[in-house]
């Protein structure tokens, strides 16, 4: 009774379709209009992708960190590495570079050779104060000489921070305005102000200078991906049209198709608009996704256009049974296709629920797009004429499905050994994967940019801060001697990780007032001894700016300090190293009843949002592969049919796992979001086979062996055709200039090549070897749904 409800509830709909076709055109013209006005809600991301959720204790300990000291990530730093640099000329302006920054309202306050400020003793009133090292401009060699010593041989409060003495490479940092980090006030800053007047220096001193700094590389990525969108939606099209015409050979065919994908992107882009979502590196990716599946939705609808006409002629006819025959094997491929991206939607991650929402919901839009526009328009033209035929009496199509036939008739032993071979070489491939990533690895690596982060690792140590936070749950503890002597001890261990940069805390400053107090030698850049304490730490506590100072390194109360450190781009588990290494060594100097320690930073963020995501990611998957099966059962209602199903399935994200391990492609988050896009696209062929392969046992009394040839022959051109043009569509994202969107393109694209050789040669061997099993009535029951219809004529009058 469901099955002739469903029946009639299709060819309803194809009436329905066709008798309404202006109201229907209207109303998508409407829908696409009003759409079309939301994209000026679309913005583009600002802010970094909030991997961990807000409860998460990484995050609740980052937060807790913000709240007292702000954001760590707000410092723009600028560099030259270049002799000429000391001498009078070029070093007022470089001088005046950092006058013009501090001049701008985007910048609170600007730490450089301009403004460097030393501490001496003032001997007068007994305190410690600030005086300018550099006073007005300088006019000799000789006073640029001094000042180089100066800054180089008695200043070591400032290595690293301003200057690497070995190099002799000087920067300044420029701190952002808080308020502005995380907005588009900031994109403006970077990519008009800081650029113009950088190449003005340029150009005027003929120096080269480096900039980077966590607010400069967010702003240029996302610049590049605001420009990739536009370039992945025109090669998506081009590579799909050429694709599509070269199969079809025909013109409007392939302009029909077009017309349809080009308005299911303008739905996704007002779709992005409408739920005010912000445009990231994978949302960015859902316009051309549209486009890669929308096309196979065209040709299936198209191709049986085509057929029913070469059958009887009849274009009322064949519109009709388009919609009714087709239209419920289409809704379940792509039921099936956006059932794989909901499963983001159940993670935790900001970043995946809004990618997996919009992608679903659009995958939805391109089917209905599809199946709406395609007959309609082909309703207005005359009926295809014979040379829009032609691509359907191709040889060399006939050619490869009489390969595959002769294959699953004749070679099976060797596909079942073929498979095992794969198999067992794809496992060992699986055990050489490693699940790794770093914060800067999938950036842009040809760009200025990324060339500039390697220069300030290697002079610098690393751009990724680091925190370690020790709150001495007294007030004005982290003065105490034994808190100094504790954090000095500390420092001294991250200094000696190859991966860190010399730590900047409160012991600096304690370091600095005792070279101070013994009129600036360096030689006594070192803590007090517990006999200099007392009275050095009373000039301290008279210093009326030295308060200004305690703000970067402690809290208002003097409870908790900081000790910030910069990571280079290491790998995952060398970052868990560090990290396991540095929390032993603070448990075992600072004594957990009188010390509360943590780290925090987003470098350390990174780290476990990595993890995180991979761990979900993977439980995605899981789910997907449950639903999926689900969905099988409730279809087919056999237990035996889900697992041959999924067998074919699974095989091709096992051999891309194993090629991942050979070529050295690590588990990331970008690389281990292919298998839940290739798991949910894939099982599509294999819905359309199994359908037309159960239509066939009912329609031939339950032989087995016609029924797979037959179902073989009827849905591998149409796989085919399918699986190319998804290849070649997910192909386009290896021109992205980030890795990951260029590994999820490739490995995507392979992944479904090899799920359609698993699809055309390993299912159909699978059902002719377990024939025992599965061709019987009681096993192949009447699915709950008829994806495609028992009476449904064979092609050519067969």
């Amino acid at each position: 009774m469901l099955k002739g409800v469903f029946h009639g509830f299709w060819d309803g709909v194809a009436r329905l379709i066709l008798r309404n076709r202006i109201i229907i055109l209207l109303i998508i013209s409407a829908v696409t209009v009003f759409l079309g006005f939301q994209w000026e809600n679309m913005r583009f991301s600002n802010t970094e992708a909030n991997v961990l959720p807000d409860d998460h204790p990484e995050t609740v300990q980052y937060q807790k960190f913000v709240s007292l000291f702000g954001e760590e990530d707000n410092a723009i730093v600028i560099a030259i590495s270049d002799p000429a640099l000391f001498t009078p000329k070029i070093l007022n302006r470089w001088n005046k570079l950092s006058k013009q920054f501090q001049a701008t309202p985007e910048i609170d306050f600007v730490v450089s050779m301009e403004n460097l400020q030393e501490l001496y003793k003032d001997e007068e009133k007994q305190e410690f104060a600030m005086r300018p090292v550099i006073l007005g401009q300088l006019s000799s060699d000789e006073e640029t000489k001094a000042l180089k010593k100066q800054l180089f041989e008695k200043m070591p409060f400032y290595e690293n921070l301003l200057f690497n003495p070995k190099s002799q490479t000087v920067r300044s940092v420029l701190y952002l305005d808080k308020d502005i980090l995380n907005t588009s006030v900031r994109n403006e800053f970077v990519l008009n102000d800081l650029k113009t007047l950088i190449t003005n220096f340029e150009k005027e001193t003929q120096i080269d200078v480096k900039v980077s700094g966590m607010p400069y590389i967010k702003t240029l990525n996302s610049k590049i991906i605001i420009d990739e969108v536009g370039t992945f939606i025109l090669a998506a099209l081009i590579v799909t049209s050429l694709i599509f015409f070269f199969f079809f050979r025909s013109i409007r065919a392939t302009l029909i198709s077009m017309c349809v994908v080009i308005i299911g992107v303008m739905w996704a882009l007002g779709v992005l608009g409408l739920l005010e979502y912000e445009i990231t590196i994978l949302t960015a990716l859902i316009p051309p996704l549209i486009i890669v599946i929308g096309i196979p939705n065209c040709i299936f609808l198209i191709n049986k256009y085509q057929n029913e006409v070469k059958k009887h002629g009849n274009q009322a006819l064949s519109l009709q049974r388009v919609i009714s025959k087709v239209g419920n094997a289409t809704l379940m491929t792509n039921c099936t296709t956006a059932l794989g991206f909901a499963t983001f939607i159940a993670l935790d991650s900001d970043l995946l629920r809004e990618f997996g929402i919009v992608a679903s919901i659009n995958i939805l839009c391109i089917f209905l797009l599809s199946l709406l526009i395609i007959p309609i328009v082909y309703s207005f033209m005359s009926i295809p004429k014979d040379k829009h035929l032609k691509h359907l009496r191709k040889k060399w199509i006939d050619r490869f499905v009489s390969w595959m036939e002769h294959v699953v008739r004749n070679h099976r032993i060797a596909v079942y050994m073929t498979t095992v071979v794969i198999l067992v070489t794809s496992v060992i491939g699986i055990y050489q994967i490693q699940i790794t990533g770093s914060r800067i690895e999938d950036l842009p690596k040809n760009t200025q940019f990324f060339k500039d982060i390697r220069f300030f690792e290697k002079e610098f140590d690393g751009i990724m801060p680091v925190e370690v936070v020790v709150n001495t749950k007294k007030k004005n503890g982290v003065l105490k001697p034994a808190t100094l002597r504790r954090m000095d001890e500390l420092a001294q261990i991250i200094d000696e990780t190859p991966e860190l940069s010399k730590p900047v805390s409160i012991v600096n400053l304690v370091k600095y007032s005792k070279q101070a107090f013994y009129n600036g030698n360096p030689k006594y850049y070192q803590l007090p001894t517990s006999q200099e304490n007392n009275f050095i730490m009373d000039v301290a506590r008279k210093s009326s700016g030295n308060s200004n100072l305690l703000e970067s390194f402690a809290d208002s109360t003097g409870q908790t300090a900081r000790m910030t450190t910069f990571m280079r781009d290491v790998k995952t588990p060398r970052m868990e190293e560090i990290e396991e290494d540095l929390l032993a060594s603070i448990n075992k100097i600072f004594p957990k009843e009188r010390y509360e320690v943590y780290m925090t930073g987003k470098a350390l963020l990174f780290l476990k949002g990595t993890k995180y995501l991979t761990k979900n990611l993977l439980l995605s998957l899981a789910f997907a592969i449950g639903l999926i099966a689900l969905f099988m059962a409730y279809l087919f209602r056999s237990f035996r049919m889900i697992l041959i199903s999924l067998v074919p399935n699974l095989l091709p994200l096992v051999i891309t796992a194993g090629l991942m391990g050979f070529l050295g492609v690590p588990i990331k988050p970008s690389t281990i979001l292919v298998f839940s896009i290739a798991f949910g696209i894939s099982v599509d062929d294999t819905i359309h086979f199994l359908a037309k392969y159960r239509q066939e046992l009912t329609a031939n009394k339950w032989q087995i062996k016609k029924s797979v040839y037959n179902a073989l022959r009827e849905t591998g051109v149409s796989m085919f055709y399918t699986s190319i043009v998804l290849f070649f569509g997910f192909s386009v994202f290896i021109i992205s200039s980030f890795g990951g969107t260029k590994a999820l393109g490739g490995l995507v694209s392979a992944t479904l090549l090899f799920a359609m050789l698993s699809n055309l040669i390993l299912l159909p061997s699978l059902l002719l070897s377990l024939e025992r099993s599965i061709a019987n009535k009681t096993v192949l029951k009447k699915p709950q749904i008829d994806i495609l219809p028992d009476n449904e004529e064979k092609p050519n009058g067969k």
